[in-house]
Order: structure tokens, then C-alpha cells, then sequence
């Protein structure tokens, strides 16, 4: 079992997407969190200890990932997909380009 966390700002849109998106791949468990103050659900410890690989959307989002996070990232592989804020939760265009973007690192079993 691969765990996957999603991060993006607010966990409202792109994140929960991914989550989403993956959650039904096997071999593969999903979380998501944002990294801003006031996100639906804000980045924990936790989260980052449990995942073998984190996707962020931008790379703002892996600064802050490794400012906050820095000693729980030892040995974890953190990988910007490069997606701007512009798309709605489940949005068809933020669907492929997640497939496309995330799917290379992750295997079907």
C-alpha cells in the first residue's frame, strides 16, 4: 500500500480533487490537506509522517511544506505537479491534467 497526500492552499479544491480522483486506484490510500491558515483541513504532522509520497500544487506549496515540515520530510518524496488555482472541485481539465501529472509516479497493481 502506497500512501498519497494531496496538498494544495485552502484543501477546497485541487487537493480534495486528487484525492478523490485516486482513492479508487489499488494499492493506493489517499489524504489531503491545505498548507494556508484556514484551510478545511490544515496540513497536520501526522499526514506528512504517514505518507510515502506528497504532491503539492505549486511551488509555494512545497516551500512552506519544507519550512513547517522540514525534519518529518526526511526520506519522503515530494513532487510539485504545478497546477494553478483555476479549476473547480472534480473539474474535468484538473481531472486528466492530475491523471496525466500524477499517474507516471504511481503504480497500478
Amino acid at each position: 500500500m502506497t500512501n498519497v497526500l494531496f496538498v494544495c492552499s485552502a484543501n477546497r479544491l485541487r487537493s480534495p480533487t486528487a484525492e478523490q480522483v485516486f482513492s479508487t486506484w489499488p494499492g493506493i490510500e489517499t489524504d489531503s490537506a491545505g498548507i494556508a491558515n484556514g484551510a478545511d483541513v490544515l496540513l497536520s504532522a501526522e499526514q506528512v509522517e504517514w505518507a510515502d509520497i506528497i504532491f503539492v500544487m505549486e511551488k509555494t506549496h512545497r516551500n512552506k511544506l519544507n519550512r513547517k515540515f522540514r525534519s518529518s520530510l526526511n526520506n519522503k518524496r515530494v513532487i510539485c505537479l504545478d497546477i494553478p488555482d483555476d479549476y473547480e472541485f472534480m473539474d474535468p481539465a484538473l481531472v486528466r491534467i492530475l491523471e496525466n501529472r500524477v499517474g507516471r509516479y504511481l503504480r497500478r497493481d
